[in-house]
Protein backbone atom coordinates (compact mmCIF):
# COMPACT_ATOMS: atom_id res chain seq x y z
CA UNK A 1 0.00 0.00 0.00
CA UNK A 2 1.74 3.58 -1.02
CA UNK A 3 2.22 5.79 1.73
CA UNK A 4 0.72 9.48 1.86
CA UNK A 5 2.82 12.24 2.02
CA UNK A 6 0.57 14.71 3.64
CA UNK A 7 -2.58 14.68 5.91
CA UNK A 8 -4.91 17.42 6.45
CA UNK A 9 -8.15 19.30 5.53
CA UNK A 10 -9.14 20.74 2.53
CA UNK A 11 -11.20 24.39 3.24
CA UNK A 12 -13.33 26.34 1.30
CA UNK A 13 -15.96 28.51 3.26
CA UNK A 14 -17.28 26.62 6.16
CA UNK A 15 -16.56 23.54 4.69
CA UNK A 16 -13.51 21.39 6.06
CA UNK A 17 -12.72 18.24 3.35
CA UNK A 18 -9.92 15.94 5.12
CA UNK A 19 -8.11 13.85 2.68
CA UNK A 20 -4.48 12.65 2.29
CA UNK A 21 -1.94 13.13 -1.12
CA UNK A 22 0.01 10.46 -2.36
CA UNK A 23 2.48 11.12 -4.99
CA UNK A 24 1.10 10.79 -8.64
CA UNK A 25 4.00 10.15 -10.42
CA UNK A 26 8.01 9.50 -9.99
CA UNK A 27 11.19 10.58 -12.05
CA UNK A 28 12.48 6.99 -12.98
CA UNK A 29 15.96 6.84 -14.06
CA UNK A 30 19.19 4.10 -13.90
CA UNK A 31 21.91 5.04 -11.40
CA UNK A 32 25.57 4.28 -11.69
CA UNK A 33 28.03 4.45 -9.39
CA UNK A 34 31.30 5.97 -10.12
CA UNK A 35 34.31 3.66 -9.90
CA UNK A 36 37.88 3.03 -10.04
CA UNK A 37 38.60 1.66 -13.93
CA UNK A 38 41.19 -0.33 -12.82
CA UNK A 39 40.10 -2.51 -9.58
CA UNK A 40 36.46 -1.73 -10.35
CA UNK A 41 35.85 -0.53 -6.49
CA UNK A 42 34.04 2.70 -5.63
CA UNK A 43 35.86 6.10 -5.40
CA UNK A 44 35.12 8.40 -2.55
CA UNK A 45 34.89 12.37 -2.84
CA UNK A 46 36.67 14.71 -0.91
CA UNK A 47 35.96 17.81 0.80
CA UNK A 48 39.15 20.51 -0.59
CA UNK A 49 39.38 23.68 0.97
CA UNK A 50 41.47 25.28 -1.94
CA UNK A 51 42.31 28.33 0.29
CA UNK A 52 43.53 26.35 3.02
CA UNK A 53 44.91 23.50 0.57
CA UNK A 54 43.97 20.75 2.89
CA UNK A 55 40.79 18.30 2.57
CA UNK A 56 38.38 19.28 5.35
CA UNK A 57 35.90 17.20 7.38
CA UNK A 58 31.99 18.17 7.06
CA UNK A 59 31.75 19.31 10.61
CA UNK A 60 33.69 22.14 9.53
CA UNK A 61 31.69 22.82 6.55
CA UNK A 62 28.50 25.77 7.11
CA UNK A 63 26.79 27.52 4.43
CA UNK A 64 27.43 30.22 2.26
CA UNK A 65 25.65 33.03 0.16
CA UNK A 66 27.93 34.86 -2.26
CA UNK A 67 26.93 38.54 -2.41
CA UNK A 68 29.62 39.52 -4.05
CA UNK A 69 33.07 37.95 -6.02
CA UNK A 70 35.03 35.38 -3.46
CA UNK A 71 32.85 37.66 -0.25
CA UNK A 72 30.31 35.23 1.35
CA UNK A 73 27.67 35.99 4.48
CA UNK A 74 27.76 32.86 6.90
CA UNK A 75 24.63 31.21 7.32
CA UNK A 76 24.75 27.92 9.82
CA UNK A 77 22.06 25.07 9.36
CA UNK A 78 20.50 25.81 12.64
CA UNK A 79 19.86 29.54 11.71
CA UNK A 80 17.88 27.81 8.18
CA UNK A 81 15.83 25.41 10.53
CA UNK A 82 14.32 28.45 12.37
CA UNK A 83 13.32 29.94 9.21
CA UNK A 84 11.71 26.69 8.05
CA UNK A 85 7.79 26.86 7.80
CA UNK A 86 6.12 23.93 9.65
CA UNK A 87 4.05 21.61 7.67
CA UNK A 88 0.65 22.81 8.07
CA UNK A 89 -2.55 20.54 8.19
CA UNK A 90 -5.29 22.59 6.81
CA UNK A 91 -5.31 23.82 2.60
CA UNK A 92 -7.10 26.59 2.22
CA UNK A 93 -8.80 27.10 -1.28
CA UNK A 94 -8.18 31.01 -2.21
CA UNK A 95 -10.21 31.13 -5.36
CA UNK A 96 -11.88 28.98 -8.17
CA UNK A 97 -10.35 29.85 -11.97
CA UNK A 98 -11.11 27.63 -15.09
CA UNK A 99 -8.26 25.24 -15.73
CA UNK A 100 -7.28 27.05 -19.59
CA UNK A 101 -6.33 30.28 -18.03
CA UNK A 102 -3.57 28.27 -15.97
CA UNK A 103 -0.37 27.83 -17.94
CA UNK A 104 0.87 23.94 -17.79
CA UNK A 105 4.00 25.74 -17.47
CA UNK A 106 3.48 26.79 -14.01
CA UNK A 107 3.08 22.49 -12.46
CA UNK A 108 5.69 21.27 -10.54
CA UNK A 109 4.80 18.18 -8.67
CA UNK A 110 1.37 15.96 -8.90
CA UNK A 111 -0.63 14.16 -6.18
CA UNK A 112 -3.83 12.27 -6.13
CA UNK A 113 -5.96 13.40 -3.26
CA UNK A 114 -8.13 10.27 -1.62
CA UNK A 115 -10.38 11.71 1.44
CA UNK A 116 -11.07 10.19 4.55
CA UNK A 117 -14.12 8.22 5.44
CA UNK A 118 -15.44 11.83 7.40
CA UNK A 119 -15.07 13.66 4.32
CA UNK A 120 -16.33 11.46 1.38
CA UNK A 121 -19.28 13.44 1.21
CA UNK A 122 -17.77 16.62 0.91
CA UNK A 123 -14.99 15.56 -1.04
CA UNK A 124 -17.54 14.08 -3.67
CA UNK A 125 -19.79 17.69 -3.75
CA UNK A 126 -16.64 19.79 -4.25
CA UNK A 127 -15.43 17.49 -6.93
CA UNK A 128 -18.77 17.20 -8.65
CA UNK A 129 -19.50 20.62 -8.57
CA UNK A 130 -16.13 21.71 -10.02
CA UNK A 131 -16.25 19.06 -12.74
CA UNK A 132 -19.25 20.78 -13.83
CA UNK A 133 -19.01 24.02 -13.63
CA UNK A 134 -15.33 23.39 -15.63
CA UNK A 135 -13.74 24.79 -12.45
CA UNK A 136 -10.31 24.43 -10.65
CA UNK A 137 -9.20 25.42 -7.14
CA UNK A 138 -6.04 27.64 -6.31
CA UNK A 139 -4.97 26.68 -2.66
CA UNK A 140 -1.99 27.44 -0.42
CA UNK A 141 -0.26 24.96 2.03
CA UNK A 142 2.78 24.42 3.25
CA UNK A 143 4.34 21.10 3.14
CA UNK A 144 7.92 19.75 3.34
CA UNK A 145 8.94 23.16 4.90
CA UNK A 146 8.06 24.90 1.68
CA UNK A 147 4.98 27.36 1.22
CA UNK A 148 3.12 25.68 -1.95
CA UNK A 149 0.23 27.35 -3.97
CA UNK A 150 -1.53 24.55 -5.72
CA UNK A 151 -4.34 23.71 -8.26
CA UNK A 152 -6.99 21.36 -7.32
CA UNK A 153 -8.87 20.15 -10.84
CA UNK A 154 -10.82 16.77 -11.54
CA UNK A 155 -10.05 14.12 -13.10
CA UNK A 156 -11.64 10.50 -13.58
CA UNK A 157 -12.41 9.37 -10.08
CA UNK A 158 -11.04 12.06 -8.32
CA UNK A 159 -9.30 15.24 -7.75
CA UNK A 160 -5.67 15.76 -8.11
CA UNK A 161 -3.57 18.78 -6.92
CA UNK A 162 -0.48 20.15 -8.79
CA UNK A 163 2.12 21.84 -6.93
CA UNK A 164 3.10 25.13 -8.62
CA UNK A 165 6.14 27.48 -9.50
CA UNK A 166 6.12 30.62 -8.43
CA UNK A 167 5.90 33.53 -11.55
CA UNK A 168 9.64 34.70 -9.97
CA UNK A 169 10.58 31.08 -10.54
CA UNK A 170 9.37 30.91 -14.42
CA UNK A 171 12.63 32.02 -16.22
CA UNK A 172 13.08 34.71 -18.71
CA UNK A 173 14.45 33.79 -21.63
CA UNK A 174 15.08 36.42 -24.19
CA UNK A 175 15.82 34.47 -27.24
CA UNK A 176 12.26 32.96 -26.49
CA UNK A 177 10.45 36.62 -25.60
CA UNK A 178 11.99 38.71 -28.59
CA UNK A 179 11.30 36.52 -31.75
CA UNK A 180 10.74 38.57 -34.95
CA UNK A 181 7.68 38.00 -35.73
CA UNK A 182 7.64 35.39 -39.33
CA UNK A 183 4.38 34.86 -41.07
CA UNK A 184 4.31 32.05 -43.30
CA UNK A 185 2.32 31.70 -46.40
CA UNK A 186 -0.84 30.49 -46.85
CA UNK A 187 0.51 27.22 -48.98
CA UNK A 188 3.00 26.35 -46.18
CA UNK A 189 0.40 26.70 -43.24
CA UNK A 190 -2.45 24.19 -45.76
CA UNK A 191 0.73 21.85 -46.35
CA UNK A 192 1.75 21.87 -42.43
CA UNK A 193 -2.51 21.93 -41.09
CA UNK A 194 -2.43 18.47 -43.89
CA UNK A 195 0.51 17.23 -41.89
CA UNK A 196 -0.57 17.81 -38.26
CA UNK A 197 -4.19 16.05 -39.44
CA UNK A 198 -2.11 12.99 -41.01
CA UNK A 199 -0.36 12.33 -37.48
CA UNK A 200 -3.48 13.40 -35.38
CA UNK A 201 -4.41 10.51 -33.18
CA UNK A 202 -5.85 10.27 -29.52
CA UNK A 203 -3.12 10.54 -26.98
CA UNK A 204 -2.36 6.89 -25.21
CA UNK A 205 0.20 7.24 -22.66
CA UNK A 206 1.10 3.79 -22.67
CA UNK A 207 2.02 3.83 -26.03
CA UNK A 208 5.50 5.45 -25.20
CA UNK A 209 8.15 4.39 -23.61
CA UNK A 210 11.93 5.41 -22.41
CA UNK A 211 13.52 3.57 -25.04
CA UNK A 212 17.17 4.81 -23.72
CA UNK A 213 16.40 3.39 -20.22
CA UNK A 214 14.90 0.00 -22.12
CA UNK A 215 18.36 -0.23 -23.74
CA UNK A 216 20.47 1.08 -20.82
CA UNK A 217 18.51 -2.55 -19.02
CA UNK A 218 19.58 -4.49 -22.15
CA UNK A 219 22.88 -3.53 -22.10
CA UNK A 220 23.64 -4.01 -18.22
CA UNK A 221 22.60 -7.59 -18.63
CA UNK A 222 24.27 -8.82 -21.78
CA UNK A 223 27.42 -6.98 -19.73
CA UNK A 224 26.57 -9.10 -16.70
CA UNK A 225 26.63 -12.29 -18.65
CA UNK A 226 29.73 -11.63 -19.87
CA UNK A 227 28.56 -10.23 -23.47
CA UNK A 228 29.58 -7.18 -25.49
CA UNK A 229 26.81 -4.72 -26.26
CA UNK A 230 27.43 -2.56 -29.37
CA UNK A 231 25.81 0.53 -29.92
CA UNK A 232 23.26 1.35 -32.70
CA UNK A 233 24.01 4.14 -35.12
CA UNK A 234 21.39 7.21 -35.52
CA UNK A 235 20.78 8.33 -38.81
CA UNK A 236 21.50 12.35 -38.76
CA UNK A 237 18.99 14.58 -40.57
CA UNK A 238 19.86 16.62 -43.61
CA UNK A 239 19.10 20.55 -42.23
CA UNK A 240 15.89 21.63 -44.17
CA UNK A 241 16.60 23.77 -46.75
CA UNK A 242 13.32 24.52 -48.78
CA UNK A 243 10.38 24.12 -46.29
CA UNK A 244 7.49 23.59 -48.82
CA UNK A 245 9.81 20.49 -50.20
CA UNK A 246 10.00 18.62 -46.97
CA UNK A 247 6.31 18.68 -45.98
CA UNK A 248 5.27 17.90 -49.52
CA UNK A 249 7.96 15.06 -48.27
CA UNK A 250 6.76 14.51 -44.77
CA UNK A 251 3.16 14.37 -46.09
CA UNK A 252 3.48 11.50 -49.03
CA UNK A 253 6.44 9.20 -46.92
CA UNK A 254 4.68 6.42 -45.20
CA UNK A 255 3.93 6.61 -41.05
CA UNK A 256 7.03 6.80 -39.06
CA UNK A 257 6.95 3.69 -37.07
CA UNK A 258 4.69 4.42 -34.03
CA UNK A 259 5.92 4.88 -30.40
CA UNK A 260 4.68 1.02 -29.36
CA UNK A 261 7.78 0.12 -31.37
CA UNK A 262 10.39 -2.08 -29.66
CA UNK A 263 13.81 -0.30 -28.72
CA UNK A 264 16.72 -0.82 -31.34
CA UNK A 265 17.79 -3.58 -31.13
CA UNK A 266 21.69 -3.58 -30.34
CA UNK A 267 24.02 -6.99 -31.46
CA UNK A 268 25.19 -8.62 -28.59
CA UNK A 269 28.16 -10.98 -28.68
CA UNK A 270 30.21 -13.17 -26.21
CA UNK A 271 32.95 -11.56 -24.88
CA UNK A 272 34.92 -11.47 -21.65
CA UNK A 273 33.28 -8.60 -19.88
CA UNK A 274 31.39 -10.37 -17.24
CA UNK A 275 34.49 -9.15 -14.92
CA UNK A 276 33.58 -5.76 -15.21
CA UNK A 277 29.84 -5.69 -15.23
CA UNK A 278 30.14 -7.68 -11.69
CA UNK A 279 32.67 -5.06 -10.24
CA UNK A 280 29.54 -2.47 -9.71
CA UNK A 281 27.55 -4.35 -7.03
CA UNK A 282 28.24 -2.32 -3.56
CA UNK A 283 25.74 -0.12 -2.76
CA UNK A 284 27.11 3.71 -2.78
CA UNK A 285 26.17 7.02 -3.20
CA UNK A 286 24.69 7.56 -6.81
CA UNK A 287 25.15 9.44 -9.90
CA UNK A 288 22.11 9.28 -11.95
CA UNK A 289 22.62 8.79 -15.40
CA UNK A 290 19.20 9.48 -17.99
Amino acid sequence: MAASVWKGTISFGLVSVPIKLFVAARYSHISFHEVHRECGHRVQQQLYCSYDKRVVSRDEIVMGYEVDEDKMVIVDREELKKLQPASSSSMEILQFVKLSDVDPIFFETSYFSVPEEAGRRGYALLLKTMEDMKFAALAQVTMHQREHIVVIRAREQGMTLHTMFYQSEIREVAEFTHQDKVEPKEQEKKLAMQLIESLAATFEPEKYRDEYMESMRTMIAAKQKGQEVTPTTHPVRAPVIDLMDALRKSINAKPAASASKKPPVRSISSGSSASQATQSSRKSSKKAVG
